[in-house]
């Protein structure tokens, strides 16, 4: 199945990855995963591709589970390109990072737990699902077809429960640990680039906020509003014995800086999250975020709060005391994207239906189709270079902007030759469709 030229300059950063054997196969995988509906299994990739016959199948599971390439490999050419296609001008490069709740149940999956399940649980009910939990590291960028922010994901990292590390002997590392060693790779992938990564509550911690400090990188998460500040530490005295100070006195805690009615309060509209805008108070500070035992974390804070009363406040820190504080609000409302693209991979590239059972086919199958989402952006780019992307309009839904959804019909009418088939001699409106094209196309449809 020839693919188009547009798409094949795309896929040609990640040919050194693989040997040609492997390459060969994992085109003709990526070819039926993005035509499939539904699983996005082996089995269904190769029937979309014409290959239900092939008494071989076998060799293209052989691609997860046990070919040699490396996934830090194809995760640091995807981000290469990335940034090459989208972001083109200098700047701050924005990086968000969240967790992925895969759910997988079956005893032969070694890394599976059960977590909180975000999609279910509220504030007033927790739900627990079965499954694999993921560590996704996506680069946001504002595509030319669309006013809105994509989270693309280039790197996703799978957390292994505590249970399980114990039983290897291997020290557990939370999700936080493995944020840290991403920034170790991310800096090394992009040594000379600003980057700035923003995460929940779940990476608000002094020790990754060190290793981003470290390496030059801003670290923006919400804080909480009984953080433990200080002053920094006085000035040495002459003479004076005893250990130097780590800090100085301590501040006062946010939820009092809330109540207090001495505080300086400022107000401004911001673009917010439903694209409108929104009239906030704010406040900011700079301080050392201490705990007994870890060095101290220099960090600037922005209290923010609803004057209208509708929200509840929040306070944001970023390990970079210069940043602007409303600057730091708006970075960190980049960070809803990656929700988006979580829900857009679970019901258009079938996140959650793999069927794979071994360590090496699980760590490398969900980073691959996680990363489709970020593959059709790049084709999507390709094949309209002008931005141009059709959107599909009906009478009961009026799009002004084109979706993931639009997107990635424009890649399958590609991958499908854009139907340009041969008419017939007698009746032009009638195209000669080879059969086994209709077979495939029937299955598309059918199945």
């Amino acid at each position: 199945m020839p693919l188009p030229t547009e798409i094949i300059a795309v896929l040609a950063a990640f040919q050194p990855a693989f040997t040609h054997p492997t390459w060969r196969k994992a085109l003709l995988l990526l070819t039926g995963s993005l035509l499939a509906h539904g699983r996005r299994t082996i089995t269904v990739a190769l029937r979309h591709v014409g290959l239900s016959g092939d008494p071989n199948f076998s060799c293209y599971h052989h691609v997860l589970n046990r070919a040699q390439w490396s996934c830090l490999d194809v995760s640091r050419r995807l981000l290469q390109l990335l940034l090459q296609r989208f972001l083109a001008a200098s700047g701050r490069v924005t990086i968000v990072v969240d967790e992925h709740l895969e759910r997988r149940w079956g005893p032969k999956i070694t890394k599976r737990a059960h977590y909180r399940d975000p999609l279910l649980s509220s504030k007033t009910r927790s739900v627990s699902n079965s499954g694999l939990r993921w560590v996704v590291f996506a680069l946001v960028v504002q595509p030319p077809w669309t006013a809105r922010y994509w989270a693309l994901p280039f790197l996703s990292i799978l957390c292994a429960p505590a249970e399980v590390t114990a039983k290897f002997g291997c020290r557990h590392k939370t999700t936080a640990d493995l944020a840290a060693q991403a920034v170790l790779l991310l800096r090394r992938w992009l040594p000379e680039v600003p980057l700035e990564l923003v995460g929940d509550r779940g990476y608000s911690k002094i020790e990754l906020g060190l290793r981003c400090q470290e390496k030059q990188i801003d670290l923006l998460t919400p804080l909480r509003l009984d953080a433990n500040l200080f002053a920094p530490p006085p000035a040495r005295q002459p003479g004076q014995k005893g250990r130097p100070r780590v800090v100085g006195g301590q501040l006062p805690k946010l939820n009092s800086v809330l109540l207090d009615p001495a505080t300086p309060w400022q107000t401004a509209e911001l673009s917010w999250y439903s694209g409108g805008l929104r009239k906030v108070a704010w406040c900011s500070g700079t301080a050392l975020w201490y705990h007994t035992g870890h060095t101290p974390l220099p960090i600037r804070w922005v209290l923010v709060r609803d004057p209208q009363g509708q929200l509840e406040p929040k306070a944001y820190l970023c390990t970079n005391q210069q940043r602007e504080p409303l600057d730091m609000v708006l970075s960190y409302m980049k960070r809803w994207p990656l929700e988006v693209t979580f829900e857009e991979s679970r019901a258009h590239l079938g996140v959650e239906t793999q069927r794979e059972w071994s360590d090496k086919a699980i760590e490398r199958s969900t980073p691959c189709v996680l990363g489709l989402y970020s593959l059709v952006s790049l084709f999507g780019a390709a094949l309209c270079p002008t931005g141009q992307v059709p959107v599909q309009q009906t009478a009961w839904y009026r799009k002004k902007q084109a979706t993931f959804s639009d997107v990635l019909l424009v890649v399958r009418r590609a991958l499908w030759g854009n139907f340009a088939f041969q008419t017939s001699t007698d009746n032009p409106d009638v195209l000669l469709i080879p059969r086994s094209t209709l077979e495939r196309l029937a299955f598309a449809v059918c199945y």
